[in-house]
């Protein structure tokens, strides 16, 4: 039995060496290859009208400026999901629970929002530091929490993903255990345990795909405000 739960957060290793990257790059293994075909299978056609609703949900009140951004974003979101659910696999590891990666992922995603709008509408971006007709007293502390709140904004990105997986890995985690000690026990109650893990089962695989829509769905809010 595992000496802890939080035992199957932690990067695998080989000789000491992370295993991070590696994990990272088997969802390409679901991408499907360039051929000269328009469609090869019933997989990539799903993915093809997955992606093409999915960009025009998200870019469809971006300007053409922003739009440029399409591919970058739609590609992170592909990936995101990929690794969330290749993580919900039995001995797999899911590099999403890792704050660090993700904040690797949230920060130069947001700063370079940041500093597009900085560089094409210096104005408008330092605007949103300070509501219009705000009184003279309120100046000083709402541009200090304005501030605050542009900068916590990675940082709730990175949050949000890593611990919406990581509640409802340890939720299974704690349920299959517990099915597990009750089946010699009161077998019918371990059955009812077993039904309920199936259904939190298909209800983290809605949310690994819910979150990965949701970090890119900010990400387009960010940039639709400095385009």
């Amino acid at each position: 039995m595992m000496a802890s739960f939080f035992d199957q957060f932690m990067s695998p290793t080989l000789l000491g060496i992370p295993l991070l990257a590696m994990a990272m790059l088997f969802p390409l293994i679901l991408m499907p290859n360039p051929t000269t075909q328009w469609m090869n299978n019933r997989f990539t056609t799903l993915q093809t009208w997955f992606l093409i609703n999915s960009t025009k949900q998200l870019f469809l009140p971006i300007n053409m400026t922003g739009q440029k951004w399409a591919l970058t974003i739609m590609s992170l979101m592909m990936v995101l999901i990929s690794i969330n659910l290749l993580g919900l696999l039995p001995y797999t590891f899911t590099p999403t629970t890792q704050l660090s990666m993700n904040m690797a992922l949230a920060i130069p995603m947001w700063l370079s929002t940041v500093l597009l709008g900085l560089r094409n509408q210096p104005t408008t971006s330092l605007g949103h530091l300070l509501p219009e007709g705000t009184p003279t007293m309120l100046i000083p502390p709402l541009v200090i929490i304005e501030t605050i709140s542009l900068f916590i904004r990675p940082l709730a990105l990175g949050v949000r993903l890593t611990a919406n997986l990581t509640a409802g890995h340890l939720l299974i985690q704690l349920i299959a255990t517990t099915a597990f000690v009750l089946l010699p026990l009161m077998p019918t109650i371990a059955v009812m345990t077993t039904i309920i893990l199936l259904l939190l089962t298909l209800l983290e695989v809605a949310v690994a795909m819910i979150q990965a829509y949701v970090f890119v769905l900010l990400l387009t809010l960010y940039l639709q405000e400095n385009i």
